[in-house]
């Protein structure tokens, strides 16, 4: 059997792995508090959407490179691998975001931050899951990204009032001071165990070669597809959807984002206890989805005609999609040790990727179905591939960890 610890043992590790996403959340919604300004500083035009879209997407395409990458070297290397190398690398090039002249740089900049970035959360979850016995374990996985998203909050505030170059050193500063103070974490002692049984670890393929572990896999990516429909598309291009839908006022993109964010915090710790109180991944997820998908109707129905009333839908889906620690858990218990950094990496990284198609798809249809219309359809599509998903998956609560993939049927 591996060392697990009840959850005071754990309290160091939980608070440096929710630290290293604080970071994370930091750099990667920076952008988009961010993004008027600085696009429009380095040359953009009136074409204000289509560069800032572009450059969402660039970084999201190196999410996903990195989501891949990071989940192999944490199955292969150690899960303390990926929290070392991933901050590093987006600490570093957020820092150079802030020395960009021209689109171009900027966009080179983004991608190699999200290449950075997609480690961050997957290596942190699953150490933490690895370490916790499993009573305490979604707990502390709440804890960790309870913590983590309050660097959107942070990030929303310095995006305000700081020029955005400050902005991102700001961001690029924290990645590299945290990283001095984690280098005493360790590796879980149930991965040291399979590591040195020879088990063959990190093989991305062998996500594929059974019908079982596929769809697994699968589902767990479609379940978190309408957090990243509401934060790419939702909130990130607020001031745009505020003026189509005959908002009076005006509405900020980094405000938009300080208030999502500040109920997402709260959303995260809430769905996570429910899901301790009710035993149950996929019932407290079930409930958020609901709560989600009537605030994505209150948004594009136009029901807040005023700033303020804008702002606290906004509000209500920062708190409905504070599923996404609940959905990273489930990812983290369905597989095994072998793979499971893999999977815990990869899967937040291609929900965030899924922003790409549905941008692209969303700019496709503005054209025939105008704003409104084009996110309609793109939301509908990504509520409902998420609860076909959610039904289908198996529940997670409680499960022992201390398993592998190569062990167990696909």
């Amino acid at each position: 059997m591996t060392e697990l610890v009840p959850l005071r043992r754990a309290w160091g590790t939980i608070l440096l792995a929710g630290l290293g996403y604080f970071v994370d959340i930091f750099d990667l919604l920076l952008f988009a508090v961010v993004r008027v300004a600085s696009v429009r500083d380095l040359g953009a035009g009136d074409q204000l959407l289509e560069v800032g879209s572009r450059l969402q997407n660039t970084q999201l395409v190196g999410m996903m490179i990195g989501g891949v990458l990071w989940g192999v070297i944490g199955d292969r290397r150690g899960r303390r691998s990926v929290l070392y190398g991933s901050i590093l690398l987006y600490s570093v090039a957020n820092l150079l975001n802030a020395t960009a002249t021209t689109i171009g740089q900027y966009q080179l900049w983004r991608f190699i931050a999200g290449v950075g970035l997609a480690g961050e959360l997957g290596a942190a979850l699953t150490l933490v899951s690895e370490l916790v016995e499993p009573r305490a374990r979604g707990t502390a996985t709440t804890l960790v990204a309870t913590l983590g998203v309050m660097g959107a909050v942070a990030a929303a505030v310095v995006g305000e009032l700081v020029p955005w170059r400050v902005a991102y050193a700001i961001g690029g500063a924290l990645g590299l001071a945290l990283l001095l103070l984690r280098l005493g974490v360790r590796d879980s002692a149930m991965f040291t165990r399979v590591r040195r049984s020879h088990t063959e670890r990190g093989n991305l393929l062998r996500l594929f070669d059974a019908p079982g572990r596929c769809f697994r896999f699968l589902r767990a990516i479609a379940i978190g597809v309408p957090v990243w429909f509401t934060t790419g598309i939702l909130i990130t291009f607020a001031p745009e959807f505020a003026r189509a839908l005959g908002t009076v006022g005006e509405v900020s993109a980094g405000r938009a984002v300080l208030v999502y964010y500040a109920t997402t915090t709260l959303g995260d710790l809430t769905s996570g206890l429910l899901s301790q109180r009710l035993h149950s991944r996929r019932a407290a997820v079930a409930w958020y989805l609901a709560l989600a998908t009537v605030g994505v109707a209150a948004y594009l129905g136009g029901v807040a005609r005023s700033t303020t009333g804008f702002y606290a839908i906004c509000g209500w889906l920062g708190f409905a999609t504070g599923y996404w620690a609940v959905m990273v858990t489930m990812a983290v218990e369905q597989f095994g040790t072998d793979l499971r950094a893999t999977v815990a990496t990869s899967v937040p990284t291609f929900v965030r990727a899924t922003a790409v198609p549905m941008t692209l798809a969303f700019l496709a249809l503005r054209d025939a179905v105008g704003v409104r219309g084009g996110a309609a359809v793109v939301g509908a599509a990504a509520f409902a591939i998420a609860a076909l998903a959610l039904w289908a998956q198996s529940e997670t609560y409680g499960r022992d960890l201390d398993f592998t993939e190569t062990a167990a049927r696909g």
